[in-house]
């Protein structure tokens, strides 16, 4: 990258940055809650730490007011200030006061920035000291992304004077946000390590996520090595102790010992969703009965994100929610009830639920068929669809949930026509003679056979409008060794049977639409790349085509959770 195009990417970041302020200050003027003041006052200093470490500080304090509630966040993002403005200055307007701290070894704080590990002692040593300050009467922590790992950091050892917390599209199990199957959320993580590696990274980012191995990336292009990126791309396994010791087993296991009101925001098209809806469940029986989880339809950057018509009812940003959250719990020093909304695809409705996950009422299988329908009985006799599948010509992430960098391609999005790839299978069902309401869990579990040691097998569900328009749904991704027995081993040849899980949803297949499948090997740079050689996915050096087999017949199938 030369100077001048580097230049030219700060000055779209910078105004991206601006235009997200001028849509938050839309957002408070827009919301009902009226502004109690028009001044305040703006203090900024460096908080030592326990270690010496002086975190640069900023502090807005309304006019006029001895003491009054305080919202505050940590991040670790410098170029989110003009975002952090707004917040303070409306925010003081309507008599709160805001706190924002730069995470250690960021913008302006002193010490070495280290993703995540920091963030518990640093933010509870930053609350204990909030909550001495006179002036703060109770303390609301809130923050999307980064922002909200910042607050579970430190859930369950806040003091006294926090009442509550609003944490938005993250979640608790690392995990589950950097793996599936043993394939690694490239367009997440990897993007992400490029952009907070703590020193310039120029590579590009798709000849990064193609690099083999992949373990030498960060040497090789990034220009240094990263050892939290290699401790990443090595742990594929939930058992691995990289995810069962040390900070991530920690932050995993901080929801059940969270006793304060939680609102959880997420959404459909998140890549957190999946960590998210973990993050709920954890939540100790107790206090989940004071908390509140919102599920909409955005990206990660709250940017709507469906192709197929107007939505008139998203309610995407967090403003009004922030609004309503902490008028409740800090002005009005209410406890508030269990809440749960989602948002309904295909209804552009919101509705309560009792309970999360959604219970459907039954199940509803679609078999695979040789001549590429979908039906409710299974194939007969031994028939096969063969597809050639190259590592070096991955099918490309187009409608997904697991995106960030790529976020242009997160949503349900306009598909491709049907077999728009030799190795796209697609099966398409007959049109549907009623509304089809899909609530929960889909799965598609198929009979395969490969003549490679390892490989990998993706779903993509679509709904097919009766204008003959297909939009994703839910897409997932799985490998033959992420589903062998442990100590297993795959003989090429073999007969086996995997399973592609898929992200909960909400949604409403319209009476005369089609459902479609499409069976593939690839959605890069959504996930990584199975180079068809066993093994852990970051060091293996070479690949290889590998013949896929579908094997039709009682085992492949599409199961549906029908009702609600």
């Amino acid at each position: 990258m030369t100077e001048q195009e580097r230049k030219k990417l700060q000055e779209e970041m910078e105004e991206r940055m601006r235009q997200v302020a001028e849509d938050i200050r839309k957002q408070f003027a827009a919301c009902s809650a009226a502004a109690e003041g028009t001044s305040y006052s703006v203090e900024e200093f460096y908080l030592s730490m326990p270690d010496g470490v002086k975190l640069y500080t900023l502090v807005y304090k309304p006019s006029g007011l001895e003491r009054f509630p305080v919202l505050i966040q940590r991040s670790c993002y410098p170029n989110q200030l003009p975002m952090e403005q707004v917040y303070g200055e409306e925010l003081a307007k309507r008599g709160y006061g805001y706190v924002v701290q730069a995470c250690r070894g960021t913008g302006k704080s002193e010490g070495i920035w280290e993703p995540n590990v920091n963030e518990r002692p640093d933010g509870i040593a930053t609350l204990n000291w909030l909550n001495d300050q006179e002036w703060a009467e109770s303390i609301g922590y809130f923050g999307a992304s980064y922002l909200a790992l910042t607050g579970w950091a430190i859930a369950d050892a806040v003091p006294e004077k926090v009442k509550g917390m609003m944490l938005t599209v993250y979640g608790t199990d690392r995990f589950k946000s950097a793996y599936e199957k043993r394939l690694f959320r490239h367009d997440v993580l990897t993007g992400w390590a490029m952009s907070n590696a703590g020193h310039p990274v120029e590579a590009d980012y798709l000849e990064s996520c193609r690099f083999r191995p992949h373990a030498g990336v960060d040497e090789a292009l990034w220009g240094g090595r990263l050892d939290w990126y290699q401790d990443w791309i090595h742990s594929t396994k939930r058992s691995d102790p990289y995810w069962q010791h040390g900070f991530w087993k920690m932050l995993e296991e901080i929801p059940s010992k969270t006793t304060v009101p939680v609102y959880i925001v997420e959404s459909w098209y998140d890549h957190h969703f999946g960590s998210a809806m973990n993050t709920w469940q954890a939540l100790n029986a107790e206090n989940r009965e004071h908390c509140w989880l919102d599920i909409g339809c955005w990206n990660h950057m709250s940017m709507e994100c469906i192709e197929w018509g107007e939505q008139r009812h998203i309610e995407n940003g967090d403003v009004r929610r922030l609004l309503e959250w902490f008028e409740m719990i800090l002005k009005n020093k209410e406890l508030p009830s269990k809440r749960i909304r989602t948002y309904i695809m295909r209804e552009d409705q919101w509705r309560e639920l009792p309970v999360w996950p959604p219970v459907s009422s039954r199940n509803k299988k679609l078999y695979l068929q040789a001549d590429r329908s979908l039906l409710a009985r299974p194939a007969e006799g031994q028939q096969s669809i063969i597809y050639e599948y190259d590592p070096e010509n991955p099918c490309p992430t187009h409608g997904a949930e697991s995106v960030l960098t790529t976020i242009m391609e997160a949503g349900s999005l306009l598909q491709p026509e049907t077999d728009y790839r030799p190795d796209v299978i697609s099966f398409v069902s007959a049109p549907l003679q009623e509304d089809l309401p899909v609530g929960g869990a889909m799965h598609v579990r198929l009979k395969v056979r490969t003549d490679a040691e390892d490989t990998a097998f993706t779903a993509k569900i679509c709904e097919v409008f009766p204008e003959g328009k297909a939009y994703n749904i839910r897409t997932g991704i799985t490998t033959i060794a992420a589903d062998m027995a442990e100590g297993q081993i795959y003989q090429p040849g073999d007969q086996v049977l995997v399973s592609i899980n898929f992200w909960d949803i909400l949604w409403t297949i319209r009476k005369g639409s089609r459902i479609r499948i499409d069976i593939s090997s690839s959605d890069f740079p959504q996930y990584a790349v199975h180079s068809n050689y066993a093994g852990i996915w970051s060091d293996r050096e070479m690949t290889k085509k590998a013949q896929q087999e579908i094997c039709l017949g009682e085992d492949s199938f599409l199961e549906l959770p029908v009702g609600r």
